[in-house]
């Protein structure tokens, strides 16, 4: 899997927006998957960057670790919008994403594409609306 980091920040004009600091924040419970599904860093990875990338996110960086044969994964895709990151627990057929997005990605849409790959059998979603208090959209 290829990881990359980004070269220093320079000055440039036709360079994209800064993003708002206000933005979604999913918390994603998904139970009744696969043992399968759950335990292979490089798939999860390859997921969670597809994921990014469905809702308009930049990739920064991703780091997921293994905790063994048969056992979970822990993995995070640092995003130029913020993060995705998921832990898994393949003896329970449970995985808990968080995905956070500002600026103009869709956390909805990453977690869509991680909804369709787990095929998890119930889902529970805790949504926030994050930001500075005053902000449009913020809490």
């Amino acid at each position: 899997m290829k990881r990359e980091a980004l070269p220093a920040a320079t000055p440039d004009a036709t360079a994209p927006a800064v993003h708002a600091p206000t933005g979604t924040h999913l918390l994603a419970d998904l139970s009744g998957i696969p043992a399968e599904k759950l335990g292979d860093c490089a798939q999860l990875e390859t997921l969670l960057r597809t994921a990014a990338e469905a809702a308009g996110a930049r990739v920064l960086f991703s780091h997921f670790h293994g905790f063994g044969a048969g056992l979970g994964v822990t993995g995070v895709v640092l995003l130029a919008e913020s993060h995705i990151t998921i832990h898994t627990w393949p003896e329970c057929g449970f995985a808990a994403a968080d995905i956070f997005m500002c600026g103009a990605a869709r956390p909805d849409l990453a977690l869509a594409v991680i909804d369709r790959a787990l095929q998890p059998q119930a889902t529970k979603i805790t949504t926030a609306r994050r930001g500075p208090p005053g902000q449009a959209g913020a809490n």
